[in-house]
């Protein structure tokens, strides 16, 4: 049997697949509060614990870049590396992956209801592939074709640095640098970054928070959902929600075009993570698209390459499956 992990700060999930029964269907799986041990082989021995579960190999994902099979936690105490790993779990082999090569491992096998195709484009199957993931950060990675496959690679593009294309968002930028010692993408394009667009253009008064919808965020611990949802609501108009969205999913256009151009995404870019299948009614608007296209005179190029939204609740666990059980 195989093991995937997928290692967060806050929650980590094991699965356990059998490949008799495919990348699919886990025979085992649970989820832990990460701070409740002091190493994952504590946790791994929790969740064996009583099963009969012949693991031979494990890939576990995190958050953040894994250099020569290492890896320390941000937002948690614990420092992985494979050789250790796989000495204290007693497995054949252990890899640790970016949590975003994972989730471009699923790509080439997601099937057709697991996707929300944006733009069909023209692809050309061994093209490059991009993938970007706004979640609680931003997340990115690429494919590339190896002669036989495609093959994922990691990326840390999410913290390059925030490119303002207009007055509006160099002022958004401006604003920012009053905030933050370096503003990335990931600022204004994921779940964290959401809150930094409202709160700009609540200060720069472009209108006023509701009293209900204020009363929401004081309750939230979570902003980012509270805005979207209100953003979306299509009885209650909120139209700081809905600037707020708008401006995020035209950033999210244009660095999804940036990612294409850099890695010639003739294989189409898809969008992962948490945020997109729950904003796809804003997606679909022409906000997206139009920042996805607009690149002067490769804007023709531009509406060449495919745009898809991933929609399989756990991609990341199918790529590390898929990978695991060798498919």
């Amino acid at each position: 049997m195989f093991l995937a992990g997928d290692i967060g700060g806050t929650t980590t999930t094991l699965a356990v697949y059998d490949p008799a029964t495919g990348p699919r269907a886990p025979h085992a799986q649970a989820d832990f509060r990460s701070a409740d041990y002091p190493d994952l082989p504590t946790m791994m021995h929790a969740f064996c614990s009583g099963r009969d579960l012949p693991i031979e190999r494990a890939i576990f994902a995190v958050a953040g870049p894994v250099i020569e099979g290492r890896v320390e936690m941000t937002n948690l105490h614990w420092v992985l590396a494979e050789d250790d790993l796989q000495e204290a779990l007693h497995l054949d082999g252990v890899e640790i992956m970016n949590v975003l090569e994972a989730l471009a491992c699923a790509v080439p096998y997601l099937e057709a209801e697991e996707v929300e195709t944006l733009h069909p484009g023209e692809p050309a199957p061994t093209g490059p592939i991009g993938v970007i993931a706004p979640g609680t950060g931003l997340g990115q990675a690429f494919l590339v074709w190896d002669g036989e496959r495609h093959q994922p690679y990691p990326s840390e593009g999410g913290h390059a640095d925030f490119a303002p294309r207009n007055e509006w968002e160099r002022r958004l930028l401006h604003y920012l640098e009053g905030c933050f010692d370096h503003v990335s993408y990931e600022h204004v394009c994921s779940g964290m970054g959401l809150p930094n667009i409202y709160d700009y253009l609540k200060v720069s008064d472009f209108a006023d928070d509701p009293d209900w919808l204020a009363a929401q965020l004081a309750e939230a611990r979570d902003p980012t959902p509270v805005i979207v949802n209100a953003a979306l609501n299509t009885t209650r108009a909120c139209p700081l929600c809905t600037a707020t969205l708008n401006v995020f999913v035209s950033i999210l256009g244009a660095e999804a075009d940036n990612l294409a151009l850099k890695i010639f995404a003739m294989g189409g870019i898809y969008l992962g993570g948490g945020m997109p299948p729950k904003m796809l009614p804003a997606l679909r608007q022409k906000q997206f698209l139009q920042a996805f296209q607009n690149k002067g005179r490769l804007s023709g190029f531009m509406d060449r390459i495919p745009v898809r939204v991933i929609l399989h609740p756990a991609a990341a666990f199918l790529g590390m499956a898929c990978r695991g059980l060798g498919l």
